[in-house]
C-alpha cells in the first residue's frame, strides 16, 4: 500500500484512537474483535502498543480478540516477555506474509525477510502463547524457482507449524511486472497446471499437526479447505484431480476470481 507516493504510513496518535474507541463505544455497536489497521502494527514500539491496548480494554472490557498484520522483522526489538504482556492484552492473533520459505525469492523480491528472521519471529509468536496465519504465495518463484520455492517454504512451516496457513496465487491485476528484471528477466506468471504443481510439491512436503489449511483467497483458482495434517490426502486428491482432470475439479473460471 505504502509504496503509492500519495500514501505515507504514519502512526496514529493515541489521542485519536481513544477518541475513535469513544465514538464506537457511544454508538452502542457490539465490538468483539478488533484489527490494528492498516499498515503493520508491529512497527510501532512495545510502549506504544500496550498503551493501545490498554485503551481498547478500558472501552470495551469484553472484547474476544485483537489482532495485526506482522512483518517478521518488526518483532526483532521485541522480546517475548514483551509480547506475553501484549497478549495477555488481548492481542492474540498475528497475521504474517512469510509469502516464501526460499532466501532466493525473498532476495529476488526485495521482502526485507529470509528463512530465518520469519522462523525466528514465528517462534517468538508460539513462544509468547499468541497464534499465527501465514500467508505463502503460489507462483511467486516464477516456472525457474517454483520447486524451490514451494520446498523451502513446505520446510519453514514444518519448523514453525503456524496455526494457520494460507495460500494466494501471485496476481498482477494492472499488468504489473516490476521485478521481472530482479529474476533476470526470465519471471513469468504460472500458469494454472504450473500452479497446481506447485501446489502439490508445497502440499506433499508438509507435515503439519493441526494447522488449519486455507487455499480460498479470490486469486485461486482451486479452492482448498482443511487441516493439516488429517487432511492432507483429501486435499492431495483435489490437486491431483486438477493437474490430470481439470474439467472435473470445480476450478473458478477468471471471472470468479474478483481481481
Amino acid at each position: 500500500m505504502y509504496t503509492d507516493p500519495t500514501k505515507k504510513f504514519k502512526a496514529k496518535k493515541v489521542e485519536e484512537i481513544e477518541q475513535e474507541l469513544k465514538k464506537i463505544k457511544a454508538s452502542g455497536l457490539p465490538v468483539h474483535r478488533v484489527f490494528l489497521a492498516d499498515g503493520d502494527a508491529m512497527t510501532l514500539p512495545y510502549r506504544r502498543l500496550k498503551e493501545i491496548l490498554e485503551l481498547i480494554n478500558h472501552y470495551f472490557p469484553s472484547i474476544n480478540r485483537i489482532s495485526s498484520y506482522c512483518l517478521p522483522r518488526n518483532l526483532s526489538n521485541k522480546t517475548i516477555e514483551q509480547l506475553t504482556e501484549l497478549q495477555l492484552l488481548g492481542l492474540t492473533l498475528m497475521y504474517v506474509g512469510c509469502e516464501s520459505g526460499d532466501d532466493q525469492v525473498l532476495t529476488f523480491i526485495d521482502k526485507g525477510e529470509s528463512y530465518e528472521s520469519s522462523l525466528t519471529a514465528l517462534t517468538k509468536i508460539k513462544s509468547a502463547g499468541m497464534k499465527s496465519s501465514v500467508m505463502i504465495l503460489n507462483g511467486l518463484g516464477g516456472p525457474e524457482y517454483s520447486h524451490q520455492h514451494a520446498l523451502n517454504s513446505a520446510k519453514l512451516m514444518n519448523s514453525a507449524q503456524p496455526d494457520y496457513l494460507s495460500t494466494l496465487v501471485v496476481s498482477f491485476p494492472f499488468g504489473d511486472l516490476k521485478f521481472s528484471e530482479n529474476f533476470n528477466g526470465k519471471f513469468r506468471q504460472l500458469n494454472q497446471l504450473e500452479l497446481f504443481q506447485e501446489m502439490d510439491v508445497l502440499l506433499s512436503n508438509l507435515s503439519l499437526k493441526r494447522t488449519i489449511f486455507r487455499s480460498d483467497h479470490a486469486s485461486n483458482y482451486l479452492v482448498l479447505k482443511g487441516v493439516l495434517g488429517k487432511d492432507k490426502e483429501r486435499m492431495l486428491q483435489q490437486v491431483k484431480q486438477a493437474i490430470t482432470s481439470p474439467e472435473h475439479a470445480h476450478l473458478r473460471q477468471e471471472w470468479q476470481r474478483g481481481l
